[in-house]
C-alpha cells in the first residue's frame, strides 16, 4: 500500500479546474517519442534528414508503476500528471533532480486517487449525460491546433480510437461527479467563518513598516585591495549622478538594468514590497527619510554602495478584514478542500488493495 495522499507535494490544487485530467491528456504527444522513433508532424520539413532527433528526457514504455484493485497505471499515466506538476520540465529538458523524487510520488499519489474516485463512481453507478459529453468531446479537440495534430494524438496515445477517447473523457466526468459531491460543495466556505477566522487570528494581519524600492548597486569584486575600494567608491558617486537625473520608475529602472551589480537588477532593480525588518538599518535609514520618487544618495553596506529609489512606503498597521476578506476566504476555501480531499482519499483507500510496482 502506497503513502497516505497527504504526505508530498500540494499536488491536488489544480483538482479543481474543469477537465483537469483532460488538460493534461495529450502532453506526451510531442514530449515523447515512441518506440518507431516518429517525430511529430509539425516538425521543420526535412529536420529528420538533418539531423538524428534529440533524445527525449520523456521516455516511457507502458510499464505498470500501480494497481488499483487490478487496474493497471503506468509510466504514460505517471509522466502526463509530472508534467502537470513541474510543465517548465519542457523547458528545462527534464525534471529538476533535486525535486524530481517528490514530483514524480506526488503525481503516482495523485493518479492513484483519480482512479480510486473513479472506481467509486462506477460503484455509485454514476452516469454522463450524452449532451454533456459531447460538449466535454468538443472542448477536448479545441487544445489541438489543427485537425491533423488531434490524428496524431489519436494515433499515439489511443490507438486511433475515437472511443477510447470518449471513454476517457467520460472518466473525467465522472469524477468531477464524485469530486463536486465529496468536496468541492461541502468546502464552501461562509462569510461567518471567514470574519470569524479573522477575528480570532488577528496577529496574522499585522504588517510592519514596509517599503517599496529599487535599486542600482556596486559591488566589490572578493578581498578588495585599497585601490579597488576606491574606484568602487568612484564609480558608485558616477552611477549616483545619473541615478538622480532620472525622473520616473522607468528611467530608474533602465539605468538598474544596465549597471546595477545586485541581483535585481534584471527586473528593473525592482524589489517590490519588502518589510522593514528585512532590510539593513542604512537602508531603513535611507527609506524613512524619503518620499515616493526620491532617490537617496550612495548608501553603503561594508565595501559595496547601493542607491535607492523610493516608490511607496507603508506605516506599521493591521490589514483589515475589508482588505483581506477574499484573499482569505479563498485561502479557507482551499485548505477545506485539500482536508476534505485528504479525508476521501483514505476513506477509499480503506477499501481498495493498492499496489505499488
Amino acid at each position: 500500500m502506497s503513502g497516505e495522499g497527504g504526505n508530498s507535494l500540494p499536488f491536488f490544487e489544480g483538482m479543481r479546474g474543469k477537465m483537469r485530467y483532460l488538460v493534461v491528456f495529450a502532453l506526451l504527444l510531442v514530449e515523447v517519442t515512441s518506440s518507431t522513433g516518429q517525430v511529430p508532424s509539425h516538425a521543420p520539413t526535412g529536420a529528420a534528414k538533418q539531423a538524428a532527433p534529440a533524445a527525449s528526457p520523456f521516455q516511457v514504455s507502458d510499464k505498470p508503476v500501480a494497481r488499483v484493485d487490478g487496474t493497471v497505471l503506468t509510466d504514460r499515466d505517471l509522466l502526463r500528471e509530472m508534467l502537470q506538476i513541474f510543465p517548465y520540465a519542457r523547458q528545462h529538458n527534464g525534471f529538476p533532480k533535486a525535486e524530481e523524487a517528490a514530483i514524480r510520488q506526488g503525481a503516482l499519489q495523485m493518479i492513484i486517487f483519480e482512479e480510486l474516485v473513479y472506481q467509486e463512481a462506477q460503484r455509485r453507478r454514476l452516469t454522463v449525460p450524452a449532451e454533456q459529453l459531447k460538449r466535454a468531446e468538443i472542448e477536448f479537440k479545441k487544445q489541438f491546433a489543427t485537425a491533423e495534430e488531434y490524428q496524431q494524438f489519436l494515433e499515439q496515445e489511443m490507438g486511433g480510437s475515437d472511443t477510447r477517447v470518449r471513454e476517457k473523457i467520460r472518466r473525467s466526468l465522472l469524477i468531477e461527479q464524485v469530486l463536486k459531491t465529496e468536496v468541492e460543495n461541502r468546502s464552501v466556505i461562509s462569510e461567518a467563518e471567514v470574519k470569524a477566522y479573522y477575528e480570532e487570528n488577528s496577529a496574522k494581519f499585522r504588517m510592519p513598516e514596509t517599503f517599496a524600492f529599487q535599486t542600482i548597486s556596486i559591488l566589490p569584486p572578493q578581498n578588495p585591495n585599497t585601490d579597488q575600494v576606491k574606484e568602487g567608491q568612484k564609480r558608485a558617486n558616477e552611477v549616483l549622478k545619473e541615478a538622480k537625473a532620472t525622473k520616473s520608475y522607468q528611467e530608474f529602472g533602465l539605468l538598474a538594468e544596465k549597471v546595477s551589480e545586485d541581483d535585481f537588477h534584471v527586473n528593473m532593480g525592482d524589489h517590490k514590497e519588502v518589510g522593514k525588518d528585512k532590510l539593513p538599518p542604512q537602508v531603513v535609514s535611507a527609506l524613512q527619510a524619503m518620499k515616493p520618487g526620491d532617490v537617496s544618495g550612495t548608501i553603503q553596506i561594508d565595501q559595496a554602495y547601493t542607491i535607492v529609489r523610493m516608490n511607496e512606503h507603508w506605516p506599521a498597521r493591521t490589514r483589515s478584514f475589508a482588505e483581506v476578506r477574499k484573499e482569505l476566504a479563498a485561502e479557507l476555501q482551499k485548505n477545506k478542500y485539500e482536508q476534505l480531499r485528504i479525508a476521501l482519499d483514505k476513506q477509499l483507500r480503506a477499501k481498495a488493495k493498492v499496489e505499488v510496482l
